[in-house]
This record gives C-alpha cells, sequence and structure tokens, in this order.
C-alpha cells in the first residue's frame, strides 16, 4: 500500500475521504472535534505539497437529499480555522465539477454530506428489507452506486483514505472510488494499521485483545 509520505501531490487533485462525523448541539455548533483534528496532518501535508484538495465526508444518517440538520457547511468555518486556509464549499457532492476545476494549487474544497444520496451506502431508501421489491431495489442501486463512485473519481487524480472509522464499509467514496482512481492511506489509517500490526506480529507481552 502506497503511504501518504511517499507521494508529492505538486498540483495533483486529491480527493480525500475523512471522518468529519462530529457532534453538534442544537445550534449547530461543533461539541467535539476530535475527528477534525485527527484528519488535519494529512490534509496539511497535500497543501503544503502544493496539492489541490478535496475532502469528503458523511454526517449523521440522512434519509433525504439534502437533509438540512446533517450538512456539513455547519462545520466549514472550524476546518478552515484548523486546515490555516480558507476552505470552499460544493453544496452538492455531485455536481462539484465546476468547484474542483476552479481550484488552484494549495486551495481546498469541502463537498457536502456524501450520504445525501443512497447511492454512498448503496442502500435503498423508503422500502423495507422484507417488502419483495426490495432486492431489485438494492441490485439496481448497487449498480448507481459505481456510476456515483465514477463521478467522484473524475474530480481527481488520487485518492486518500483517512477515515478509518468508515474505511470497512463498502461505500462509494471509501471503496467505489478506489476502482477508479490510484490509492493512498493517509497518516490516520497509517497509524491504525502501524498499532495493529505490530500488536498482531510482534506484541509486548503479556498480550490481551480487547474486541467490541
Amino acid at each position: 500500500m502506497t503511504t501518504i509520505d511517499n507521494f508529492n501531490f505538486a498540483g495533483k487533485k486529491a480527493f480525500v475521504r475523512v471522518d468529519f462525523n462530529v457532534p453538534l448541539d442544537e445550534n449547530f455548533n461543533i461539541t467535539d472535534d476530535t475527528r477534525i483534528r485527527a484528519a488535519m496532518p494529512t490534509l496539511k501535508k497535500i497543501i503544503a505539497d502544493g496539492g489541490r484538495l478535496i475532502i469528503a465526508s458523511h454526517m449523521g444518517r440522512p434519509k433525504k437529499n439534502p437533509d438540512p440538520k446533517y450538512s456539513l457547511k455547519y462545520i466549514l468555518a472550524h476546518v478552515s480555522e484548523k486546515l490555516g486556509v480558507e476552505v470552499k464549499f460544493a453544496d452538492d457532492c455531485l455536481k462539484a465539477q465546476d468547484a474542483v476545476a476552479a481550484l488552484k494549487d494549495g486551495e481546498a474544497l469541502l463537498l457536502e454530506n456524501v450520504r445525501f444520496y443512497a447511492e454512498e451506502e448503496g442502500k435503498p431508501r423508503g422500502i423495507e428489507k422484507d417488502d419483495p421489491a426490495y432486492d431489485a431495489a438494492k441490485k439496481e442501486l448497487k449498480a448507481a452506486q459505481k456510476e456515483f463512485a465514477k463521478t467522484l473519481a473524475a474530480y481527481a487524480d488520487v485518492y486518500v483514505n483517512d477515515a478509518f472509522g468508515t474505511a470497512h464499509r463498502a461505500h462509494a467514496s471509501t471503496a467505489g472510488i478506489a476502482d477508479y482512481l490510484p490509492a493512498v492511506c493517509g497518516y490516520l489509517i497509517q497509524k491504525e494499521i502501524d498499532v495493529m500490526g505490530k500488536a498482531l506480529n510482534d506484541p509486548a507481552r503479556p498480550f490481551v485483545a480487547i474486541l467490541g
């Protein structure tokens, strides 16, 4: 697996999947920004290289598109502050072509919540699993999910996954997009891989594993 330190992002458009699913209060203020801060080393590396940064994330479990209470616009100012550059915003992750094309080296763009589209997760909405039509609806949506992933991939030259909390999910922006772009793991995922690798291959003993 290619690591972020082995990749020069200069002049490249980098699609970075992060996990900015942070808690908000009733006034849409962030109450815990741990996940945002955790992604900063990866995002800052790309900016420092002179890359063009495209940030993608989900928030919550929206059931419609758009679902305003799950908009990423509420965290935009905080992401800009932590990153140290003004981050632009695309209010539809599937219609961001112009915003992406306008990016210059060292600039950043935050896409709206990718889960506004059912294609991201590949799960039909408005139909229960015990409905006879569910399987057909899911099959149709899975086909649409590939096109969704292709559209996201078309924004960039390279894909960076730094969303460890959702990396195990076969979603368009965590797995599908990697079929169409060279993929790099970010610092956060690399850290987890290193820790787990050492625990499995050369643990300090006595050794106890607790899985939840």
